[in-house]
């Protein structure tokens, strides 16, 4: 046990380091950001895209941040904005369904998924949800609070209180996720070094075929709830060999994933956020168990067809 905890631990620092890496300087850019004329000129581009879907224009910048880097960059932006709690959770039901497409769309590929249709059904689903969320919750117009960040608006007459500010904004929501994902990578270790991945595949198995997947699809899907698109790779691609994922289970299972994957860590990481992530966590399973579904029913439906019109 030791072992492990010391394992994980390890992997917790050096996880940390790497979102370190990417969350400090991007928070810290982004504050000071907020007092340059050149914020002012990307919002005043976007905002009449953006209030399409209940979002005020600098909310693009977590948007594209957490599109083309990481869902982590897409957090620490949001940390240096003013926004109501509403505004909130529409970035993280898009963040949750949308994120890192470059390196979770290039995972895909590798198990033999196709990249554009990732991509479309992940942006997709961003822009959807956030439209129907916009249109239907009436609630939420209290200013959200980011646990230790302050969203008070502060008053700063010089560059060093500026950089001052923004350093502290960067180290504090690092110190937030720090306490989120060294916790979260010892049980991950715990899982593998127990081989609960296994139990849990075999838990997933009843699923799998509820959801229109044949049972060896359970370990790919296991993979990708706990561990996400990217975290969870090698575990995925070594299941589709192993197991001998079809092209059509595959494109389900990862239907599936785009939806909703990594459902512990993604949703942890909103928390801090101060927004409803048990109901970010719904809606992610709702609308992946529903696409899933779908696309199963339709490519059976085609095949069907298919195989009729051959038989004539």
């Amino acid at each position: 046990m030791l072992g492990t905890l010391k394992r994980g631990l390890i992997v917790g620092l050096k996880t940390t380091w790497t979102l370190g890496k990417v969350i400090f300087p991007i928070t810290l850019i982004v504050s000071m950001l907020q007092h340059t004329p050149i914020l002012q000129w990307v919002i005043e581009f976007v905002t009449p895209l953006m209030k399409w879907i209940g979002l005020p224009g600098d909310a693009a910048i977590p948007l594209v941040l957490g599109n083309l880097l990481s869902l982590y960059a897409g957090i620490g932006a949001i940390l240096t904005l003013d926004l109501t709690v509403k505004e909130v959770f529409i970035l993280a039901v898009m963040l949750s369904f949308s994120h890192n497409l470059l390196v979770e769309s290039t995972v895909a590929a590798k198990t033999g998924m196709n990249i554009a249709l990732t991509v479309l059904v992940r942006l997709a689903l961003a822009i959807v949800s956030a439209f129907f969320i916009h249109l239907f919750w009436q609630g939420g117009n209290e200013m959200a609070q980011y646990g230790f960040i302050s969203n008070s608006p502060e008053q700063l007459t010089s560059w060093s209180a500026i950089i001052i500010a923004g350093v502290k904004k960067a180290f504090l929501g690092i110190v937030q996720l720090t306490m989120i994902v060294i916790p979260l990578m010892i049980g991950i270790q715990l899982l593998k070094d127990l081989k609960w991945l296994d139990v849990f595949s075999r838990w997933m198995a009843p699923v799998t075929r509820a959801l229109g997947m044949k049972e060896n699809t359970s370990m790919t899907l296991a993979a990708g709830l706990l561990f996400g698109l990217a975290y969870g790779a090698g575990v995925m691609i070594q299941a589709v060999k192993e197991d001998g994922v079809s092209k059509r289970d595959l494109t389900l299972v990862f239907l599936f994933l785009v939806a909703c994957h990594a459902v512990v860590e993604d949703t942890l990481l909103f928390v801090p956020l101060g927004i409803p992530v048990w109901s970010l966590l719904l809606i992610r399973l709702i609308t992946a168990i529903i696409l899933t579904m779908i696309a199963s029913f339709t490519w059976n439906r085609i095949a069907q067809t298919r195989r009729k019109e051959a038989a004539l």
